[in-house]
């Protein structure tokens, strides 16, 4: 037994884990077992995000079985990684790449379950894994610019990942705070880079006015926030990778891949926008739903972040 959970089969047992997933998922799902007397009411009526709530195994369809793009990119990862000849701390199989590997693969099942069944506890399962992907390449980041061990970043990353699945589960959204962490976090990866990029001292007091023009590029501009801060009250979280990043990073990375991924992403983002009933080109029984199409472009971005990351060299 213990030499089946090694590192070195990574591949194989997320593989055998996710068509466990998926088979399981599918019965339950169309035996109409996890599915809420609430989403049932809803069958007809066009979801959240435009595709219209179907009786079947799956209330949404596509924009559940689209996650399948997350699973296979997960996948694709992990294969890349075995047997491969490490390079970097972002090559071959190590604690770091299994787990980035392994959190794209949930993006999957966890946007289904939500999808799947419109039910709380789907949403519960879709927001823990977009923070157990998005917290990833800030901390990794921070670790990179710290006197953190491999084993601190994965205490650090877990904890909050705990915490985040607790409070969710008893607050909501917000966690009882206000605070959207995938939101606050998409800021702090974009100021990590930019401080692994450009570090000194005074860039570790500036980095955190970068969150400011992430605000500006999803439509939050200054002027809002200083005129609400008690409800903007997270952007103190902006100078954290700033406080956190002690030491000058000893790597160098190429960043067309980070471009790539962003390039991706906002597409994806835009498209989102796209994708509920009130949009003008909202059509709730085409199989082109812009909620899929988000999913698969989001899907490809963790695979240019991948390549990313795997792009540092020592210096």
């Amino acid at each position: 037994m213990n030499k089946l959970f090694v590192k070195e089969n990574a591949f194989i047992i997320t593989l055998v884990v996710s068509i466990s997933f998926m088979l399981i998922f599918y019965l339950l799902s169309t035996l109409q077992l996890i599915q809420s007397s609430e989403s049932m009411s809803l069958i007809g009526k066009a979801s959240r995000w435009c595709e219209r709530v179907n009786d079947g195994a799956f209330r949404e369809p596509v924009n559940t079985l689209s996650n399948l793009g997350f699973m296979v990119a997960g996948l694709f990862i992990l294969y890349k990684l075995t047997n491969e000849t490490s390079f970097n701390e972002f090559s071959g199989l190590n604690k770091i790449t299994i787990l980035y590997g392994v959190a794209v693969v949930y993006l999957g099942p966890g946007s289904m379950m939500m999808h799947g069944t419109n039910t709380e506890w789907g949403g519960w399962a879709d927001n823990l894994s977009m923070v157990m992907y998005i917290i990833l390449p800030w901390l990794y980041n921070c670790y990179k610019m710290s006197g953190w061990t491999v084993n601190t970043l994965l205490k650090v990353y877990f904890l909050i990942v705990i915490f985040y699945a607790v409070m969710r589960a008893l607050f909501g959204d917000g966690m009882g705070i206000g605070l959207n962490l995938f939101g606050v976090s998409i800021g702090l990866w974009v100021i990590s880079e930019f401080l692994y990029k450009f570090w000194s001292p005074r860039m570790r007091f500036l980095s955190g006015f970068v969150g400011f023009l992430v605000l500006i590029l999803f439509g939050t501009f200054p002027a809002e926030v200083f005129a609400n801060l008690g409800e903007y009250w997270w952007i103190i979280f902006f100078w954290l990778p700033g406080i956190l990043a002690n030491k000058k990073p000893q790597g160098i990375r190429t960043y067309r891949w980070y471009f790539a991924g962003m390039v991706a992403y906002m597409s994806a983002f835009a498209i989102w926008l796209t994708g509920v009933p009130d949009s003008e080109t909202c059509n709730p029984d085409t199989i082109f739903q812009a909620h899929g199409i988000w999913h698969l472009l989001t899907a490809l971005a963790t695979i240019f972040f991948f390549y990313h990351y795997r792009s540092e060299k020592l210096v």
